[in-house]
């Protein structure tokens, strides 16, 4: 049986596609910090493991209490996010700006660096990570700039990750995925009613789609979206 840990899982894209994964006959390893979110999914081979991102010390005791039970990883869905104020980069304080990047840039390293790690010393060696990139690792939206910088970065850590584990049987690739209908891309409907959207649960399958592959093949950068979305051509 094959272990994934999936970060932001208490609900949208992380939940979806862990309990995919679960259906597909993963063992998960779930992280985020509310619990209770956690434990309603309800499957054998869930394990909750409630911890912030940006906790270094939390994580990595997290980490090692789902490698306990598994035995190894396999996967790492590095989705945990978060989109931050939507305003004129003038109005974002410094201090919004730093909550941003904690959990969209420094949490996604902290997660990234202890799956790389366990993956580079388990045996038989390697695995897959597979980080939430978004549309705006692209091309921005309106009143953004926390998340766009953030997702911007995210394309870098992908890149360095699948380079330095290239070798090592490590595949990392990223998903970017635009309008799914997630609690987010909810908050931004309310304000902007005529915007497409798609299906979480089709955003989920593409995780799944990637996470299947052997490691010999690698899916290096998904882009999935809502057809009607303005990004060919924006701007």
């Amino acid at each position: 049986m094959k272990a994934a840990i999936v970060t932001g899982a208490s609900g949208g894209i992380g939940r979806a596609t862990a309990e995919l994964l679960l259906e597909d006959g993963w063992t998960v390893g779930l992280i985020a910090r509310r619990a209770d979110k956690l434990h309603e999914i309800d499957h054998p081979n869930a394990l909750p493991l409630p911890c912030d991102v940006t906790d270094a010390p939390a994580m990595e005791a997290a980490f090692a209490r789902f490698v306990a039970e598994t035995g190894r990883l396999d996967l790492l869905f590095n989705n945990a996010g978060m989109f931050g104020p939507a305003c004129p980069p003038d109005e974002v304080s410094v201090e919004a700006f730093d909550a941003v990047v904690a959990v969209n840039l420094r949490g996604m390293f902290i997660a990234a660096r202890l799956a790389f790690g366990q993956m580079r010393r388990q045996v038989p060696q390697g695995g897959r990570i597979i980080n939430n990139g978004s549309v705006s690792a692209h091309v921005p939206r309106e009143n953004s700039i926390c998340y766009t910088t953030t997702k911007h970065a995210i394309t870098g850590l992908t890149r360095s990750l699948s380079l330095d584990g290239r070798d090592l049987g490590i595949a990392c690739g990223q998903i970017d995925i635009g309008n799914a209908e997630t609690e987010l891309v909810a908050e931004l409907k309310a304000r902007q009613p005529d915007m497409p959207t798609m299906a979480l649960a089709d955003a989920a399958r593409a995780v799944l789609q990637m996470a299947q592959l052997p490691l010999t093949a690698n899916v290096q950068f998904m882009t999935i979206m809502a057809t009607r979305m303005a990004y060919i051509g924006r701007g």
